[in-house]
């Protein structure tokens, strides 16, 4: 779509420029990438809205929100927003998991049955096991990401 919108423009402003005879003549490459046998990039910018209207979500979210938007539209949910399990307490034997794709995660229990005690934050690290203080309840890190996934320091 914004290959469609620059098109027009760029070639008014190709004709309209001439190059000088001072310039080296080289040559680059201004094909599009879908006609170089790539798959298309995904969209990360909205189009935008019109002039007069009010823009929507879907007109004007960009990044992870474009992301998360659209693939609200398709029915597919990209976030788990579900709660941990708080239908037991986890033991040493048999810890409550939480899914990860980092190899840290920030946990909230409220004890078992849910909403029997304050919140309590605690991390929760691939190393060890974390025990919620207020409770007892037992949780560990399934973590799903790569081994060595961040080999750059933060």
């Amino acid at each position: 779509m914004f290959n469609a919108a620059v098109r027009p423009v760029a070639l008014a402003a190709r004709a309209a420029v001439r190059p000088s005879r001072s310039l080296a003549g080289r040559a680059l490459s201004t094909s599009a990438t879908r006609l170089s046998g790539h798959a298309p990039t995904p969209q990360l910018f909205g189009e935008g809205a019109k002039a007069g209207e009010v823009p929507s979500d879907e007109n004007q979210s960009t990044g992870i929100e474009r992301l998360q938007v659209l693939a609200a539209k398709e029915g597919v949910e990209v976030f788990d927003f579900k709660p941990l399990d708080s239908s037991r307490i986890g033991t040493l034997a048999e810890p409550i998991k939480v899914l990860s794709w980092e190899p840290s995660r920030i946990v909230g229990c409220t004890g078992s049955p849910a909403e029997s005690h304050e919140l309590q934050w605690f991390n929760l690290t691939r190393q060890k096991n974390r025990r919620c203080p207020e409770c007892g309840s037992v949780y560990t890190l399934d973590f799903q990401g790569e081994e060595h996934g961040h080999a750059h320091a933060h």
